[in-house]
């Protein structure tokens, strides 16, 4: 007997019992489904991380102020004025690992435009920042250097601040007021979306950062410094320049703690990947437990099948089926039920993935290879659970079988 007989004749059989090979499936067809859709949640989430970590820059460092230290009780970065402006350009002008560096001021401001407002967080950047965050301009132009010098009122918005008080108008040298004082639209950035934590990177004003310390502000000192390194084999190279040359320039002795910190973005985004790697292998797991559990479910059927049949395959022996037909007809008929499971599983999988993507915005991406990995596991399933019930009927006396009531 052939796989191909073996085949009509274990649909057949199924056929007969309708009802008791859909429960047996549904093991198999929740796991596979399982299986796609939480790997598709854990590839949507590593995909979404990968892209947001992008939109930040690619290579980038951010420096930023170091803490206070005072009776043992230290305050966190940030809580003393210790960068300054010159610290940015020396990085640019004396480390060859520093592709580019710009100074960062930020604080929320409410700007008016004719008789809209809007509050948004206004940066004070220098030209360089657009390198360092690989922001494309969709129209006008970027900060420049002249801008810098001279403390010009120029903006740079973004797509959000321009659609909150411009409309559908061009923005281009328009005038936006801050704190009462006019600037000059000059360019509007391209969109960039939402960040890790839900933050709009689309709801900004840029502004030169002299002018943010002069007029708006009033201060001398940075908030931050971001760096681009030439290269992202150099991003360690250039932490640990960055690193020397500020101790250098802050005049910090061996054995007193620097008075900034680097923060290395790559490391945030392989500890963040690394997360959703582990949330989509746990997931998978979780999941593949439910495609044993079906497994489980179709050796137990197939075994009731066997005894159910007893006669039938004494009748088939007599007639001179040989044990290995015996073995191959239950064998190919506990595969077809695994793979009938395991296609119907992959379309639930695929719609379950379809539906949390629109439904409740999650971010999901299938995989072609999982789904085959899913299909062929849910054949292997079929085989390594339907071999035992093959063979114990293979293995029936016949005699024994015709006389089975």
């Amino acid at each position: 007997m052939n796989v191909l007989a073996s085949s009509r004749i274990a649909v057949r059989a199924l056929r007969v019992n309708k009802l008791r090979s859909t429960l047996t499936m549904l093991g198999i067809i929740i796991g596979v489904g399982a299986v796609i859709a939480m790997v598709a949640i854990g590839e949507g989430a590593k995909s979404t991380i990968r892209t947001q970590i992008a939109s930040l820059g690619t290579n980038v460092l951010i420096i930023l102020p170091g803490s206070n230290v005072q009776g043992g009780v230290r305050a966190g970065s940030g809580n003393v004025n210790t960068l300054v402006d010159s610290d940015s350009r020396a990085m640019t002008r004396e480390l060859p690992s520093v592709a580019y560096a710009s100074p960062v001021l930020r604080r929320q401001e409410q700007l008016v435009a004719g008789n809209l407002n809007w509050g948004t967080q206004a940066q004070g950047v220098a030209p360089e920042f657009q390198q360092i965050r690989d922001w494309v301009i969709e129209s006008g132009r970027f900060l420049h250097e002249g801008d810098m010098d001279s403390a010009a009122k120029v903006a740079v918005i973004g797509q959000t601040v321009a659609r909150q008080l411009f409309g559908n108008d061009d923005p281009i040298d328009s005038v936006i007021r801050i704190r009462n004082i006019p600037f000059r639209v000059v360019g509007v950035l391209a969109g960039k979306g939402q960040t890790g934590q839900g933050q709009d990177q689309d709801d900004t004003v840029m502004i030169p950062y002299t002018t943010m310390q002069k007029r708006l502000m009033r201060i001398t000192y940075l908030q931050s410094i971001v760096v681009r390194a030439v290269s992202a084999e150099k991003v360690a190279e250039a932490q640990e320049q960055i690193t020397l040359l500020l101790r250098q320039r802050h005049r910090i002795t061996d054995g007193r703690e620097d008075d900034f910190t680097v923060r290395n973005l790559s490391d945030i985004a392989e500890a963040a990947q690394s997360t959703a790697r582990v949330m989509a292998i746990l997931l998978g797991s979780v999941a593949g437990i439910s495609l044993l559990v079906g497994g489980i479910g179709i050796m137990n059927i197939m075994l009731v099948s066997v005894t159910e049949r007893t006669r039938e395959i004494g009748i088939r022996m007599a007639v001179g089926a040989r044990s290995k037909d015996i073995m191959l007809q239950f064998l190919v008929e506990a595969v077809v039920m695994a793979a009938t499971g395991g296609i119907i599983g992959i379309l639930l999988g695929i719609g379950t993935s379809a539906l949390l993507k629109s439904w409740a915005q999650w971010p999901t991406l299938i995989d072609p290879a999982v789904v085959a990995v899913a299909f062929l596991f849910s054949g292997a399933v079929g085989v390594f659970f339907g071999f035992y019930p093959a063979k114990k009927a293979a293995g029936l006396d016949p005699i024994d079988a015709l006389r089975y009531e």
